[in-house]
């Protein structure tokens, strides 16, 4: 998984009147949990840009203005409820040894058969929620959709994998091929046309 760098300021204050003046001088107040000890830091809002307006998940270097860095993940983050700023992030701290939970986007591969007859791609999930080691997972889980036609279904189980354990029950659905006018007659007209040519295939091998 991808890795970005966040230099900082830790911070001794954590008063509200202190992290009111951060916010003034355009700093976000942040903490990271997860450690022996829990550690307050400060950085530029537009420093957690590339990690909180996209679509995609990365772990985190905290590089500290006293030379430590922490290796994290983003855990929560609070928004001002009218202008929308980062108001407070909220890390975890990793471990190489320690498995971590994060929920990694999912994006299909192919061209599904129902949908080429007519038929609707309809998602019940974007993030598949995993949990593994961080240098195992992956940025993003991939699902092979070619093969569905029209009122089949990908499920959790259809994108497993040994390099993490997915957090899902084994009957939840990715995403399924609905219907729509006219899809199943062309569908059935297209497996219709299969059939003749797989029994010429048969005729030809016997002749």
């Amino acid at each position: 998984m991808k890795s970005l760098t966040i230099n900082a300021s830790q911070r001794e204050s954590v008063g509200k009147k202190a992290t009111k003046a951060l916010r003034n001088a355009g700093q976000v107040p942040c903490v990271i949990y997860g450690g022996d000890t829990i550690v307050h830091f400060a950085a530029p809002e537009i420093a957690f840009k590339d990690l909180v307006y996209t679509p995609d998940v990365h772990t985190v270097v905290v590089a500290l203005d006293n030379g430590t860095k922490i290796n994290a993940i983003l855990q929560d983050i609070q928004f001002h409820p009218v202008t929308d700023k980062i108001l407070h992030i909220d890390f975890v701290q990793i471990f190489d040894d320690k498995a971590i939970t994060m929920e990694i986007p999912f994006r299909t591969v192919g061209n599904s058969r129902g949908v080429r007859n007519g038929g609707v791609l309809r998602f019940n999930l974007r993030r598949i929620k995993v949990k593994g080691l961080a240098a195992n997972l992956p940025d993003v889980i991939e699902g092979d959709i070619t093969e569905l036609k029209i009122g089949n279904k990908l499920y959790v189980t259809d994108v497993a994998s040994d390099d993490f354990t997915i957090l899902h029950p084994d009957n939840t659905v990715i995403c399924q091929v609905k219907t729509s006018r006219n899809a199943v007659a062309e569908e059935e007209e297209e497996e219709e046309g299969e059939a003749p040519a797989a029994e010429a295939t048969e005729a030809a091998s016997e002749a």
